[in-house]
């Protein structure tokens, strides 16, 4: 049975919480609620307690509380994370990490799926600073059921009523729906760069800052599956639930990307590894004065190919860095390495790909097809990325 943490802040459209509670049980989940002090003066948390067949949660500090550290324990147990209603001012609490009562310490807890159903005054929605911690949030993977057209509590009619409980109920399951589809599935996601070493000092690499692969890597965990990170070295911090493998070298990668692969249902190579290593490292650094023409390069193992070879049922995902004709390169380089789908994208493009947040990307398919994605986060690309896949996991069982 599914526990959704019900966060409700004060709006004047609370009372609509008794609904939302009452739909999720229908559909045999249950509901904890938690309430900001200033919703518990709008609405009694006996009402919504008596509801939810659970005690409600207002004061981190009761005494009740201190046999657990209570919003750690729920976290654990929340399938769904939903505030609704949820104020201007829990949205900026939750988008600057603001953490001074239980439902925003909370926020900061929960490993599993978020969802939001604002509910405010129009001029309050609108307001800049109010859609920027929207977009800071929607940038950080939380999901919004949004608010609509209709009468408000100041007599307006306009943006920032509730919307309807059904639609959140609806848009709730249809989340932690997908939070299950990659369950009993384990993932192998390569990230971030490779480092091929002439001496302790110097080294061959990239631009690649290796966050299209750890939102890959969180995206397969907010869906279930285990998580086994193979990384370069990246300045990120690595998916809490993920078993991360740190590698400096494509050698190095592809060591640990072959002890994984047997285990692994999908294997997804989104590490920019080093086309190139140095013919012969050395212990101790080289003067400048005698490098002269003797450096030589040899190629790096192509761990794809090898993987493409040995992939039987799996699903094999590759990632193409081109700069020209990048649809028709890709798909080459689908057919060389016998890979199940592959994301390519224009690394001169500006404001995409190498280093930033956001991306723009082609996902190619053996046949020919493509698909173009709009520039948008990288966690959104994650979740489109996934989303093929499950398809193609789909089609193989």
């Amino acid at each position: 049975m599914d526990m959704i943490a019900l966060g409700v802040s004060s709006s004047i459209s609370v009372y609509k919480a008794c609904e939302v509670i009452r739909r999720f049980q229908d559909k045999n989940c249950q509901v904890q609620v938690i309430m900001t002090r200033n919703a518990s003066q709008l609405i009694s948390p006996l009402l919504l307690s008596a509801l939810s067949g659970r005690e409600v949660i207002v004061n981190p500090f009761e005494e009740k509380q201190s046999q657990r550290i209570a919003h750690v324990s729920l976290a654990k147990e929340a399938s769904l994370l939903l505030v609704a209603p949820a104020t201007a001012n829990i949205l900026g609490k939750f988008a600057s990490g603001v953490a001074d009562d239980f439902l925003s310490t909370f926020y900061t807890t929960v490993e599993c799926p978020v969802l939001i159903a604002p509910a405010m005054n129009e001029a309050m929605y609108c307001h800049r600073q109010t859609q920027q911690n929207i977009r800071k949030l929607k940038g950080l993977g939380v999901k919004f059921v949004e608010p609509e057209i209709g009468y408000l509590a100041c007599k307006d009619t306009g943006w920032g009523r509730l919307a309807s409980p059904d639609k959140i109920v609806e848009e709730g399951l249809m989340i932690i729906k997908k939070s299950e589809s990659l369950k009993d599935k384990t993932i192998l996601v390569t990230a971030g760069p490779t480092r091929e070493f002439l001496d302790p000092v110097r080294f061959l690499t990239n631009r690649s800052s290796g966050k299209m692969g750890y939102e890959l890597a969180e995206e397969a965990l907010r869906r279930g599956a285990e998580v086994v990170l193979v990384s370069g070295p990246t300045n990120l911090f690595p998916p809490s639930r993920a078993e991360l493998k740190q590698v400096q070298t494509a050698e190095e990668m592809k060591k640990e990307v072959l002890k994984h692969f047997p285990k692994a249902d999908i294997v997804i190579m989104s590490a920019a590894v080093s086309d190139f290593m140095f013919a012969k490292a050395v212990s101790n650094k080289v003067k400048k004065e005698k490098l002269g023409e003797n450096i030589k390069i040899a190629p790096t193992p192509d761990i794809l190919v090898e993987l493409g070879r040995k992939k039987g049922s799996k699903v094999l995902v590759g990632f193409a860095a081109e700069t020209e004709d990048v649809v028709n390169n890709a798909l080459k380089k689908l057919k060389k390495k016998g890979l199940d789908l592959v994301v390519a994208n224009n690394v001169q493009a500006e404001g995409i790909g190498f280093e930033s947040d956001f991306n723009q990307v082609s996902i190619v398919f053996p046949g020919g097809k493509s698909i173009q994605t709009d520039k948008m986060t990288k966690i959104e690309i994650s979740q489109i990325i996934l989303d093929k896949v499950e398809e193609i996991v789909g089609k193989k069982s």
